[in-house]
Parts: C-alpha cells; sequence; structure tokens
C-alpha cells in the first residue's frame, strides 16, 4: 500500500512548507496560559501530542512522554516507538484515520497555530561535540592561517577532527546572544590585550540528536550509527575569530565558541530523511577500517544563510550550499566519537562544522566568504560586511526537495547584542 501524501489540514500540502506530511517534525511549544509540550509540526499548524495521548491515540508505549518539557523521554524510548508514533501520526494527518479530522472538539484543542505558539529548546542537552568535517572549509581555512600550500593537517584526511564543546550555552533560534569578550592578540603587539571580539562570524552547521545511548568502553560502529541517531536540527555555532585565532592553540577553541550555540526548534527525525540519503563522499586516503563505511551515509539537504541589518526591509542571502558536499559523515563521526570507549548519552547533539561548497557563494561563514574581512560583502541595502555587527540577525534554513514537496528545518535564527 502507497503511504499517503496529502493532509486534510490545507496548509501541509502546497509544495513549499516545510513541513508537509512527509516530515513530522518534532518540537516543544508552549502558548498563553500553559506549561511546555511535545508537538508536531504540520503545514502552519502545531499539533499538540500530550492532548492525543490524553485523547488515547498514540501508542500506549509513549503514554505520558508528550507532556513533557523536553523530548528525551520520548527519544529514550527507542527506535521501534518512534516508528509507531510516526506512522499513527500519519494515519492521523491523512485522514486514514478519521478520529482526529472528524473530532471537532478535538481539533479544536490539539491543534495550534505556530503564530499563537512559543518555541523552545528541544531537548535537554547532556553534551555537545563540534566537529570540523568540511573538506573546502578547513583547506579555505588552512590557506588563511596556515601554509597556503599545505592547508589540510596531516590528520585532518584521516580521522574527523571535533572538539567538546559546551552545552549549557545551546540556545533556540530567536534566543539574541551579546558580542563575546576575551583576549584578541593584535598584530605587532607583544601582549594582548582585553576587548570585545572585533571579528564576530556565524557558523552554517548542521546537528544531529542522539537518540540511543551507548555503554562505557563500548564503541559504536559506522553501520550501527545511524540506530543511534534520532534526527537533526539546523545549527549555528557563532564564532569570535579574533579570540579564537589567540586561545586555540595548543587546545583548541574555548571562549570563542561558548558563548552560544543555535540551534532549530524543530527535529526533522531520520525516517523524514531516509528519502534523501545519497552516495557517500570520495575519500582518500580510504580510511582505517573502522571509519568504512557499506551504507549511504549522506543527506542531499540544501542550505541557505541570510543577514538583516538592524532596521534592514530585508534579509540578504549570503550562502546557498548542500550538506551533501561534507567529507566525513554523521556514521564516521558518531563511530571515531566513540572508538575510544567515549560513550553518548540520549539528547546529545553532535555539530557538523561549518558547510562550505566550492564557490564563493557557498562558502558557510564570513571568514570564509569575505577572506577575513579583506572582501566585504554586499547586502541589498547597499551597506557591506566584512564580519557582523550588532544588531544584525543571521537566519538559516534548510530543507530537502522531494518530489511535489519539501522536507524543511524552518529556520535558525539570531540577533548579535551589544557586548556587556
Amino acid at each position: 500500500m502507497t503511504a499517503p501524501q496529502t493532509s486534510w489540514i490545507d496548509s501541509a500540502n502546497d509544495g513549499q512548507t516545510h513541513f508537509p506530511l512527509q516530515n513530522l517534525p518534532y518540537g516543544v511549544f508552549s502558548v498563553k496560559g500553559q506549561s511546555p509540550r511535545v508537538g508536531v509540526a504540520i503545514g502552519d499548524q502545531i499539533l499538540d501530542l500530550a492532548a492525543l495521548d490524553d485523547a488515547g491515540l498514540l501508542p500506549a508505549a509513549a503514554k505520558g512522554t508528550f507532556a513533557a518539557a523536553t523530548l528525551n523521554r520520548f527519544i529514550a524510548l527507542g527506535k521501534s516507538t518512534w516508528g509507531e508514533t510516526r506512522k499513527r501520526l500519519t494515519a492521523l494527518l491523512s485522514g486514514e484515520d478519521a478520529a482526529l479530522r472528524d473530532n471537532a472538539a478535538l481539533r479544536d484543542k490539539a491543534l495550534v497555530p505556530m503564530s499563537a505558539a512559543a518555541l523552545h529548546l528541544p531537548v535537554d542537552i547532556p553534551g555537545y561535540t563540534d566537529f570540523y568535517s568540511s573538506k573546502e572549509h578547513a583547506t579555505n581555512v588552512g590557506r588563511m592561517f596556515r601554509d597556503p600550500d599545505n592547508a589540510l593537517l596531516p590528520n585532518w584526511l584521516e580521522i574527523p577532527i571535533g572538539y567538546n564543546g559546551r552545552a549549557s550555552s545551546v540556545v533556540v533560534s530567536g534566543t539574541p546572544l551579546h558580542r563575546p569578550n576575551g583576549q584578541i592578540k593584535l598584530p605587532n603587539e607583544a601582549r594582548p590585550v582585553f576587548s570585545a571580539c572585533r571579528k564576530l562570524d556565524f557558523e552554517l552547521e548542521m546537528g544531529f540528536i542522539v537518540g540511543k545511548e551507548s555503554a562505557l568502553g563500548e564503541p559504536v560502529s559506522t553501520a550501527d550509527a545511524p540506530a543511534h541517531m534520532f534526527g537533526m536540527v539546523l545549527l549555528n555555532d557563532w564564532s569570535a575569530r579574533d579570540i579564537q585565532q589567540w586561545e586555540y592553540v595548543p587546545l583548541g577553541p574555548f571562549n570563542s565558541k561558548g558563548f552560544g550555540t543555535s540551534i532549530s526548534p524543530w527535529v526533522v527525525t531520520m525516517d523524514a530523511l531516509e528519502p534523501f540519503r545519497r552516495d557517500n563522499p570520495e575519500q582518500s586516503p580510504q580510511p582505517l577500517p573502522y571509519l568504512q563505511q557499506q551504507d549511504k551515509n549522506a543527506y542531499d539537504i540544501a542550505l541557505e544563510v541570510s543577514l538583516q541589518p538592524e532596521g534592514a526591509p530585508a534579509p540578504s542571502t549570503i550562502c546557498r550550499t548542500n550538506f551533501k558536499a561534507m567529507y566525513w559523515t554523521m556514521a564516521q563521526q558518531l563511530a571515531h566519537h566513540t572508538v575510544s570507549g567515549c560513550n553518548v548519552r540520549v539528547g546529545d547533539l553532535m555539530g557538523s562544522g561549518t558547510i562550505s561548497g566550492t564557490t564563493p557563494d557557498s562558502y558557510g561563514s564570513m571568514l570564509e566568504l569575505t577572506r577575513n574581512g579583506a572582501e566585504p560583502v554586499t547586502l541589498a541595502d547597499g551597506s557591506q560586511r566584512g564580519f557582523l555587527q550588532d544588531g544584525d540577525s543571521v537566519i538559516m534554513t534548510g530543507y530537502c526537495q522531494g518530489e511535489g514537496y519539501r522536507v524543511g528545518f524552518g529556520t535558525v535564527a539570531g540577533k548579535i547584542l551589544p557586548a556587556r
């Protein structure tokens, strides 16, 4: 039997919405006077899963997990419950099962316009790891800051480089962030100065949410890695380039990254992304055995970044690229992360690293787009930017293009406030 392709909710069927029946991403929302609970995005509506659960319309295995301020309890139930819930929601929203469609009182209770809801951080994140998996990005940065003829360090083509980030400062889209302060080493000065960041940047990334824990001491193979992934989010790993350049030797980023990481409020499940798997990128040299993969682990996700100065009438698109360009896949990232015996927990966030393509308009950071500020980008209002200014908003979006529909992530947006 062919799965239903349309919903009785008209806004889910226009071909442009990020949230058609084929998507059904999970998030946490609230409306005035009510506590946060779990919902699913469908067209321009949010389906209140706690209300459906109370009505007895969702799988018994998930009972009681949706009247919660995070997705963690539901995610921890495992892949079979995720699949059963998705199947049930598809039936209810397609009308194959009319229990919701034909119950006016339940519809009024369970369907909330997105415009009337506040969206919250969807997951309690125990740990956050950020990778560095775009060959183009790593090459561009290496050319600027190291040796133009040997941009990649010898280990880059052998292991998915990453570092443990700061989970406490991961925030949901729409949360403004203050420009960070820190130490900056100016050219020709003997000692650093304490200053507000002068080279504030964004990083276009995707992130995946761990859906299945692993035990301490037990590695996860590339073949098993997808079973440990619940879904994906858009991610902006804001970066203070001048603070980073001074502090990152020898142990990597610290204050330059820890001041804020923004994620989109909707978690798109790996089941929804399954039709958009693509062949893995060619890798040379061939990775060591534990990093080799037989399955397709790349995903075709079109991505875009816009920048809107304060007071500007509209944002200006400054980057278009695609997630399938990443050299190291998510499966390889998780396999490398755990090969030492490091365990992962439900809700852990794994960032891809900046996603850059091969053309100048596909670079996923201001650092690359402007060649470290030397060649500013011109925006639609005529203003120019080498790096981000106070009042600037950065908006990222992404989607997978199906036949007549899109599986999208919505947006992740954030505004820069002055340093404190």
